[in-house]
């Protein structure tokens, strides 16, 4: 799943080639991608214009002059700017074709991820959007410290949580874990406050490393055609050797999820 480094690449690489595109027409070939009325979707986009593009956690947000579209891409979701137009192809579910002949397709193959309008002013105070909690690099050390103190969930499970802090997913957990000396498995209750802001500023280095790199890919992320870097940089997930201490890493699940670390890197009581 796309977390906030991919989708924030995304968000840079199609500001670069959609800003100021007037819609000619929206073609849905997959009603259930729009949550809403999918015609009323097409027919309110007709001759509106791409002004910005923003994202909240792994929401993409594209604000026209009119409304505002809200994207979650969800495990498969990929937009593919064409310059001119383009049949329509596998898994192709959406399409925004240009006055100028250009075309931005929606691809899903497992047509999991959403769009829906929005008020391009009031878009922050909607749902989904309104109820995720800050990104890392704007949180609150003490607020965040105050949900996970009251929680017995492992700390891995409150990462993923998306109303406590958003953007980040499991790649990045295992990586905010194992660089954090953390074993995944460590209840939130069980946290001082100055760990919990350790774990805060490693998770806006981890983020921001990424962003720099592109993202990561390791199954399917691009950017308009263009993948990550960052997957080289793991230090965890998906590895077998630590490259601190030189042991094996194990994978056990948590919460649900594949979830990777260093049995003597990242002890419970550390």
């Amino acid at each position: 799943m796309p977390e906030l480094p991919e989708v924030e690449t995304v968000r840079r690489t199609l500001k670069t080639l959609i800003i100021g595109k007037e819609i000619e027409k929206v073609e849905i070939y997959y009603d259930k991608i729009i949550t809403g009325d999918a015609n009323e979707f097409a027919r309110k986009l007709k001759g509106q214009i791409f002004c910005d593009i923003d994202r909240i956690g792994k929401y993409l947000i594209f604000i026209l002059d009119q409304d505002a579209i809200i994207s979650h891409l969800r495990m498969e979701g990929k937009y593919n700017f064409y310059q001119h137009d383009m049949p329509q192809t596998k898994h192709e579910h959406l399409a925004f074709y240009f006055t100028d002949g250009s075309k931005l397709a929606y691809f899903d193959i497992r047509k999991f991820g959403r769009l829906q309008l929005a008020s391009n002013r009031n878009y922050r105070y909607e749902l989904p959007l309104k109820k995720l909690g800050p990104e890392p690099k704007e949180a609150d050390s003490k607020k965040i410290y105050e949900r996970m103190h009251k929680s017995s969930l492992p700390i891995k499970s409150l990462l993923l949580d998306q109303s406590i802090m958003s953007g980040i997913g499991n790649i990045y957990a295992n990586e905010i874990c194992f660089r954090a000396g953390l074993h995944p498995e460590t209840k939130g209750l069980d946290l001082s406050q100055k760990r919990v802001a350790e774990v805060i500023k490693i998770a806006s280095e981890i983020l921001a490393e990424s962003i720099e790199l592109g993202g990561t890919t390791i199954h399917s992320f691009e950017a308009n055609g263009n993948t990550g870097k960052f997957q080289n940089k793991l230090q965890v997930h998906g590895q077998e050797i630590c490259p601190n201490c030189g042991g094996k890493i194990k994978k056990i699940k948590v919460g649900g999820r594949g979830t990777y670390y260093c049995p003597n890197c990242q002890l419970k009581n550390k």
